[in-house]
């Protein structure tokens, strides 16, 4: 299976001032997080939270900065969330896109809106 890939809208909630950007990201459900570029965070000028380890496919440690807070649009969904500061690409991970309640589309090679809930997002969210 091809790497899913999309467009995506990066923010700074805490500054309107500063331009939102548009990227392509891979899409990649085996992981957690959104992952940017270090220039991406400069460009947004986030706030570096703090470090996380991250392990990566070949085993290997790295201490990444943890950058927040930051928005993040797909179409009409959009989220808030915190990055980790890694790699040199856009790498979109579970958690954002359980937020917003957006797929991936193994026919059509895409991310998609969840057809159940194509108006508003509707993450499961159920206590038990």
């Amino acid at each position: 299976m091809d790497l899913i890939n999309a467009q995506i809208e990066l923010s700074n909630p805490k500054d309107r001032n500063i331009n939102p950007v548009v990227v392509k990201c891979s899409v990649d459900t085996g992981s957690l997080h959104l992952c940017i570029p270090e220039h991406i965070a400069l460009q947004l000028e986030l706030e570096e939270l703090y470090k996380r380890e991250v392990t990566t496919a070949d085993g290997k440690r790295h201490l990444v900065p943890y950058m927040g807070l930051l928005a993040i649009r797909f179409e009409n969904r959009a989220c808030f969330t915190g990055a980790l500061v890694f790699g040199d690409e856009v790498l979109l991970g579970a958690v954002p896109m359980e937020d917003m309640d957006i797929l991936t589309s193994p026919s059509k090679q895409a991310l998609i809106v969840n057809p159940e809930s194509p108006n508003i997002a509707l993450p499961l969210s159920k206590l038990l």
